[in-house]
């Protein structure tokens, strides 16, 4: 009896840590700003709202979904018409480094994490 128990224990403890391991949070959640007023919060279900400079420096906000492939960050920005921009990005310690294209307002962005 007490062999059962201690296997059930030891697959019990197993199954855990597996699952436990399966979960990878993605390095962008949270929100990320800079020193200009740009700001995006990216949200672990899939969504993400901004607020970028436009080229009359006035704030724009955008909200849609958001996904990763590999460096590949593509933002699917909701609005009056719905459009898909992909961009690279590279997260240096607790900077993000991306290129924001939308409404004819391209950025060279480098934002900071700011909350998680």
């Amino acid at each position: 009896m007490k062999n059962r128990v201690k296997i059930f224990s030891f697959v019990a403890i197993l199954v855990m840590v597996l699952f436990a391991s399966c979960y990878t949070p993605n390095p962008l959640y949270g929100t990320w700003t800079d020193n200009d007023g740009n700001k995006i919060q990216f949200i672990d279900d899939g969504t993400f709202s901004a607020m970028i400079k436009d080229s009359d420096n006035k704030l724009v906000s955008y909200s849609g979904d958001w996904t990763t492939v590999d460096n590949v960050l593509i933002f699917t920005i909701k609005g009056d018409s719905n459009y898909t921009r992909n961009t690279e990005w590279d997260l240096r310690g607790a900077m993000l480094y991306l290129t924001w294209t939308a409404n004819n307002n391209t950025k060279m962005l480098v934002l900071y994490h700011t909350a998680r």
